[in-house]
This record gives C-alpha cells, structure tokens and sequence, in this order.
C-alpha cells in the first residue's frame, strides 16, 4: 500500500496494489496533462517486458511496480485513454508500442517533448538531459540508466532515478508548449504527432520485413526467398519471444536468399546456422518457407526496388537545395531534418511533387521557397553572413 504524495516535489510513492493504483489514476484524470515514462527490458526478448510506469501530475510523483504481484494495470489503461488528459513522453515510440501491446491503443492525446523540442528550435534528436538543463534548470542523474529494472526489490536510489524523468517533465512541457504558442508553431507540432498517434506505425508486418535489409539486387527469385525467410525469422521471433538479431542474423538472411539451401546440410553451411538449429524445429520451418518461395510463380514474387523514373537530379541542385535548406532551418530555428532529408531533396530536384516538403508547414518554411528556386524565380545571395532568397524577377 502507498501514501499519496502531498506535494510535486516530494519523494515519490511505489504503487504495488491495485486499490492504490486506481486512486492515483482517479486524481491524475482531474489534471490537465499527466507526464508518463516506462522501464522496461528487451535485450533477451523479442516483446519488451513492462517492468516500471512513471506517472506525473501537478500535485504528485508516483512509481508503478510493474511487476508487483496481483497488480491490475488496468486502471492505467483507462487514465492513458481518457481525451481529457494529455499524456506528455519524451522519445515516445518505445513507450507508445509498450503501451498499445498492453491495451491495445495508443495513449491519447499523446505528446512527444523530443518532436516538439525539434519543431521549437532544440535541434534534432534533443535529449532529455538537454531540456531538462534548458528548461528545468536540473541535471539528471544517469547512475541508473542501465539497471536491470526487472530485479526486485527495487532500491530506493532506482524509485527515485525513474521519477525524476516524469517530475522534470512536467516544466519541459509547460516550457515548450508556451514558446511553441508564442511562436504560433502549435500546428506544427500538432501535425507531428500524427505518425506517433497511428497504431500502424508501430505494427510490423512480417511480410514487409525484407525491406529493412535493403537488398541490392533486382532478382526477383532472390527477393522472394529473402521475403519468406524474414517474414519466418518474424513470426518465429516472436513466438519464441527472442530478439529477431539473435534468432538469426540479417547477413545470414541474406546469405541464405543466395543458397536457397533445400536441405538440413545445406542450411547448417550458412553462416552463422548451428548443426542444432538446422536439425532442429525452427530449421525445419525455415527450409519449408524457404521451399514454398522456390515454389511462386513469377508473378507472386516481389518487385525489385524501384529506381528513381527519369533522368538523375543534378548534384549541383541538390546541393543547391540543401544550402536552402539550411538557411531556412536557421531562419525558422527548426531541425533540417525536420523539413527535409537528402532522399527528399533528391525527389524534389528530380521534380517529385509527392514530397513531405511540400505538404502543410514543411511547405510554408521551405517547400514554395524549393519549388521558386527550381524554376528561377528567386536566387540565394549573402547578406551579411547570412543567406537569403533574393528576386530574380
């Protein structure tokens, strides 16, 4: 059983019990905003095992035992679906999957501190540690970064190491979400966290898996048996609850898309593939995937990356566009990547219209000044020691 906190800079409470945990959920859907954090352990499974939830609001800090005994999440579940209260992360994705695994939904409203520090003008990637300097006025302590969170008991130096990244929190939020306003970019970040609200962004498809290893290659035959044998070390990885990289190899996929190996020998020879494995059952489903792909006909195999249609962008537009590009990130105080990247640029100097650049306020901030650029509307000229647009009317 926990006590409740009487004020926000207090120790913070360990929650162990359903009956406290439901108070505490209760009182936090009165507030505004409520500042969430996770610990959790992946390194030897596949889905990542919840250990700790770190909850803030305005009155009070408390930590979720996680694992405690008897525990019923579920009055969490509702606090984090409830549209009347903004749930505030940093670095979301990690804890959104988390979450949406748990519940089956993502967390909503839902608000990222590293997205919306980007769109404010902290640079890309800004940590917590950063913002917290910045904004907080605190320094956090890292002597706990790496704990092994599913140990118990948990020691009260790691109660209050896992709190502090929800208390200061709290001031990063109100901090960005008044400068963002003042700016008028809440829009902005607004369009943001689309992508991070969409379950679909943290849903794998096994059958889509063969994309991340960017094969380089246009054989079709090659691509299906690479195609099935990353959709299995998907399934199998998650059936099996161990990291896809530890099941089997990504170079070993790609080995094996070569061989296409019909036998238990075969398949021992890939690097990487232990005599045990290939005799084993998860050898066995490996060579019937492998099998069934050699068995497609042409049709149902994947098409080969496509190449960019028409001629190649002129390297020198390119880079034309990326010194636009900064300029406009150092007028705006936006992250470059933010408004744009190398692969965009290419796309826009190849004369692609379906670009992020161009949609929304990426295209108010860069977008029509790229496109004015293009057709020789305007120049880039130096003003002193900055660049800006100049007529070329």
């Amino acid at each position: 059983m926990s006590r409740r906190t009487p004020g926000a800079d207090a120790s913070p409470d360990l929650i162990t019990d359903t009956e406290t945990l439901t108070a505490l959920c209760t009182r936090l859907r009165a507030e505004s905003f409520v500042t969430v954090d996770t610990e959790f352990m992946r390194e030897r499974t596949y889905w990542p095992e919840l250990c700790v939830v770190q909850l803030a609001g305005d009155h009070e800090v408390a930590v979720v035992d996680a694992l405690a005994p008897g525990l019923d999440l579920a009055p969490l579940g509702e606090l984090l679906a409830d549209p009347a209260v903004v749930k505030v992360f940093h670095a979301a994705r990690q804890d959104v999957e988390i979450f949406l695994l748990k519940f089956g939904a993502v967390p909503t409203p839902l608000y990222d501190t590293q997205v919306a520090a980007t769109v404010a003008g902290f640079g890309d990637q800004v940590s917590y540690d950063q913002l917290a300097r910045s904004l907080a006025n605190a320094q956090i302590d890292k002597a706990h970064r790496f704990s092994d969170w599913a140990a118990r008991p948990l020691s009260p130096a790691q109660i209050n190491y896992a709190a502090a990244d929800v208390t200061h929190l709290r001031r990063i939020y109100t901090g960005l979400t008044s400068k963002l306003a003042r700016e008028g970019r809440d829009g902005w970040v607004g369009e943001e966290m689309g992508e991070l609200a969409n379950p679909a962004t943290y849903r794998q498809d096994p059958e889509t898996a063969w994309e991340r290893l960017r094969p380089r290659t246009h054989n079709r035959r090659f691509l299906g048996i690479l195609r099935a044998a990353a959709s299995w070390r998907e399934k199998e990885a998650q059936r099996v609850n161990i990291p896809r990289q530890r099941l089997v190899k990504d170079e070993t996929l790609l080995e094996i898309a070569a061989t296409a190996p019909e036998t238990v020998n075969d398949l021992a020879r890939a690097r990487g593939i232990s005599e045990g494995f290939a005799k084993g059952k998860s050898g066995a489903s490996l060579l019937a995937a492998i099998t069934a792909a050699k068995g497609l006909p042409e049709s149902a195999l994947p098409e080969a990356p496509r190449e960019r249609s028409g001629a190649a962008p002129s390297p020198a537009l390119v880079q034309l566009l990326k010194v636009l590009l900064a300029a406009k990130s150092e007028e705006h105080h936006v992250a470059p990547r933010l408004l744009a990247n190398t692969d965009e640029l290419e796309r826009l100097a190849a004369g692609e219209t379906d670009v992020p650049a161009l949609v929304g306020w990426r295209r108010d901030v860069f977008g029509e000044a790229a496109l004015s650029l293009k057709a020789g509307k305007v120049a880039l000229g130096v003003d002193g020691k900055k660049i800006r647009l100049i007529s070329a009317g």
